[in-house]
């Protein structure tokens, strides 16, 4: 099978694609612009705190005896995790105070002022004016990474719930836009043989006109194609009539006036064939008529008096040996909008149908049902469903040896489309094993 390919779904995940590729580049570079600016931060909070400190570690030492004993108190006693350490040195390197979470060994061994990295901290250092204290204040690289790692998920958390908005939001938009384009695919496929009206172009979007205009050019040509074959088929019809009805009418005497032997045999012959070649121009005309549209019409027809009078009229012209049953309400009525001509040309179709080419032991049965249905059952073998479906095409016969012209199921299939209804092939017929069951719905 081919797979069907949308224009929506590949708009749609392409474009949510790209904003989720824009969302992540974005965040990258904001991700690096936050780093550095947290940096900056951390530095300046780490200089501040070291010259602030220095100055009370000054006075601190000031009030104090023994320097050699110094130990700093612990000013964390709530037991959290400190984000800053420091140490306080002389400059031969001896350790004097020290945060809780300072390690105990030297953060920075050099002295230098300022600035200065190790493998896990980031150090300012800061020396008294008189030289006699080194203080050294750090940070741990992993907080920072800690920082910009959580800043970057809070940034992140947003995309994960605007992909999906985004895939609704983008979804709803080509939506909308795209309904123009399905709206005109709609048009194009009410067209057939019986609707050739122009597309309307006006409120189509300008990237759609072209191809509308495109469709009504097409359009154009074919209907005037349909035209010159419709008056081909009626103008060919009809002038064959007189001279076919001519020629039956001296065929017909000459019957009657050689004796019997190998001419009247060949006379009689000539005889159906104009028979079957009146009843092929007479299907034209009513197939000229049903292509030009005659189904709809704007008054009102009670069809099943219309029904009554086609069976009599069949009933009247059938042989002997067939038996055609009519049921249908006596108090019922069937009232449409539709022309009581077609109607007819469509009953008088089914009826011959059934009547040529159903079993003769087998009474051909017209029902009009309760829900305004109206069938048409004849008695046959049953017909497979791949030649059922043929059936209704110009010109296609099933296996049968009668005469016919293959187009009385065309005409009334094309007429009753017309009517707004709908025409129905059953082989078997419903509720029976056997047979053949024409359905007509309006």
């Amino acid at each position: 099978m081919t797979k069907r390919t949308s224009i929506t779904r590949p708009l749609m995940l392409s474009l949510t694609g790209m904003l989720a590729a824009f969302w992540l580049v974005a965040l990258g570079l904001g991700v690096l612009v936050m780093r550095h600016e947290l940096d900056e931060v951390f530095d300046s909070a780490l200089q501040e705190t070291a010259e602030r400190l220095l100055a009370l570690t000054i006075d601190d030492l000031e009030l104090r005896q023994q320097a050699d004993s110094l130990e700093i108190a612990s000013l964390n006693r709530s037991g959290r995790r400190e984000y800053l350490v420091y140490q306080v040195r002389d400059p031969s390197g001896r350790l004097l105070l020290k945060s809780d979470d300072a390690p105990s060994d030297i953060i920075q061994p050099e002295m230098s002022k300022g600035f200065s990295d190790t493998t896990r901290y980031r150090v300012f250092t800061s020396v008294s004016p008189d030289g006699k204290l080194i203080l050294q204040v750090a940070d741990r690289f992993s907080d920072r990474r800690e920082a910009v790692r959580e800043s970057a998920v809070t940034m992140l958390i947003p995309l994960l719930l605007l992909i999906p908005a985004s895939i609704v939001s983008i979804w709803l938009v080509i939506g909308r836009a795209l309904k123009p384009i399905g709206a005109l695919r709609q048009s194009i496929a009410t067209k057939d043989g019986g609707n050739m009206a122009s597309l309307e172009e006006a409120h189509l979007p300008e990237e759609l006109k072209p191809i509308a205009h495109s469709v009504n050019l097409l359009l154009e040509r074919l209907r005037n194609a349909f035209a010159a074959e419709r008056e081909f088929t009626a103008n060919s019809a009809h002038e064959l009539r007189t001279p076919i009805a001519g020629a039956l009418a001296q065929t017909q005497r000459l019957v009657e006036e050689l004796p019997n032997g190998p001419g009247r045999v060949r006379a009689l012959k000539i005889e159906r064939a104009l028979h079957d070649l009146g009843r092929l121009a007479e299907k034209l005309l009513q197939l000229a008529r049903a292509e030009s549209g005659i189904g709809s019409k704007e008054t009102e027809v009670d069809l099943l008096q219309i029904l009554d009078l086609v069976v009599l009229d069949v009933q009247r012209g059938m042989s002997l040996d067939r038996k055609l049953e009519f049921r249908r309400p006596a108090s019922q009525s069937l009232v449409r909008l539709v022309d009581a001509d077609a109607f007819g040309i469509v009953m008088r179709n089914l009826i011959e149908n059934a009547l040529l080419h159903g079993d003769p032991r087998f009474p051909v049965v017209v029902d009009v049902a309760g829900d305004r249905s109206i069938s048409v059952v004849n008695g046959c073998e049953v017909v497979a469903d791949h030649e059922l479906s043929d059936l209704k095409n110009r010109f296609h016969r099933g296996r049968t040896s009668a005469s016919g012209s293959g187009l009385g199921l065309a005409i009334a299939d094309r007429i009753v489309i017309e009517m707004g209804g709908k025409l129905t092939l059953f082989s078997p017929a419903r509720g029976r094993t056997d047979g053949f069951e024409a359905l007509v719905e309006l």
